[in-house]
């Protein structure tokens, strides 16, 4: 099992390279933008598909999650602290090497928090959060869950779109570079596009292959137990409170690090990223996936997000996402790309054999 695991990873790593060759061939390495951009819309997806689909925890609060890591790191990279310098907090900062001096975009000297300790102190927020929401939030179950959740990521978009330090309606811009290691960059610079392009994938497939290690251990069979009968699982020892929780969390901060790192790609962040609209966008692409299937999580996710950062749905891009997850829930609600539904569906298109046709 580990080995398939392991060729089925370094498919998806043989798969990524070859996309970055195939553009750079044939001059079209603009895709990689889009691309880039769905992977780190990806981490999000991933992260829901294991809450949804193995643990069977509706949530329509995951942008939330998303705009908490991407805000709180936009925000103490650009929030000027030269005013507070003579603070002794600021200068344990400084000291501890936590803050870095900068140049503005109209020459001014800033001083910010650097993006590593900005990272980490989002996520550190985002695990915070999630953990004390998750207690008395998963005690509920079926539309109740999704309305709690759904509350959550409307307060967190009344929360940014209204408060001055984060930019009100015109959200965040000005977001510096995130230098990973010299020379390792996350920026939008058409220069590191094929750099960032691979630490993007780069994400995605260590996250994969953490989470198909996940899904086969003990504890992955644990969330299977919860999902296909709670209380039963209960009953054999398993401490559904506990595992429900970490898996909440642990979503919650896959979303958190996406935010982190797209907003210093985009160099910027608004109020939209926090949307209930992102939230259905991120169910319908699990649900679509297959609730339980990362891979045909991963697919839908690569496909549809990049259709509408090409802007193939134009204005009605909100809308066609709609549509996927209502069609999905009347039609097929175990998700399009399960097995069984998936045979059903090649079906549909095959050509009928001669018994048929007489």
């Amino acid at each position: 099992m580990q080995r398939k695991k392991a060729i089925q990873v370094s498919l998806l790593a043989a798969v990524v390279i070859a996309v970055q060759v195939f553009t750079s061939a044939t001059g079209s390495l603009f895709y990689l933008t889009q691309l880039t951009m769905s992977a780190y819309y990806l981490l999000v997806i991933l992260g829901l598909t294991v809450l949804m689909g193995y643990t069977g925890q509706i949530s329509i609060g995951h942008a939330g999650f998303f705009a908490m890591g991407g805000y709180i790191s936009a925000m103490l990279t650009t929030h000027d602290l030269t005013q507070y310098k003579d603070n002794s907090l600021i200068g344990l900062l400084d000291s501890l090497g936590l803050l870095v001096e900068r140049t503005g975009l109209y020459g001014d000297n800033l001083l910010n928090v650097t993006p590593w300790a900005a990272f980490i102190a989002a996520i550190a927020v985002t695990f915070i959060v999630a953990y004390l929401i998750g207690g008395p939030v998963l005690k509920l179950k079926g539309h109740y869950l999704a309305m709690a959740t759904l509350a959550f990521g409307t307060i967190i978009y009344t929360i940014v779109s209204a408060t001055p330090i984060f930019g009100e309606a015109d959200g965040i811009n000005a977001v510096p570079p995130f230098e990973l290691l010299p020379g390792l960059v996350v920026s939008g610079n058409i220069a590191l596009r094929t750099s960032n392009y691979y630490i993007a994938w780069g994400l995605v497939i260590a996250c994969m292959y953490l989470l198909l290690n996940l899904m086969d251990s003990r504890v992955g069979r644990a969330l299977r137990a919860i999902h296909g009968a709670e209380d039963a699982a209960g009953s054999m020892g398993v401490n559904t409170a506990q595992y429900k929780l970490r898996v909440f969390v642990l979503s919650a901060v896959f979303a958190a690090v996406a935010g982190v790192f797209l907003t210093h790609y985009n160099a910027g962040i608004g109020p939209s990223e926090a949307s209930v609209m992102k939230s259905i966008r991120y169910v319908a692409i699990v649900a679509i996936g297959g609730m339980a299937n990362l891979w045909g999580a991963l697919v839908m996710g690569v496909f549809l997000n990049f259709l509408s950062l090409r802007g193939y749905f134009g204005s009605f891009d909100d809308a066609v996402f709609g549509g996927i997850l209502i069609v999905i829930m009347l039609f097929a609600p175990d998700g399009l790309l399960r097995q069984g539904n998936l045979r059903a569906l090649i079906g549909l298109f095959a050509k009928p054999s001669k018994e048929e046709g007489v």
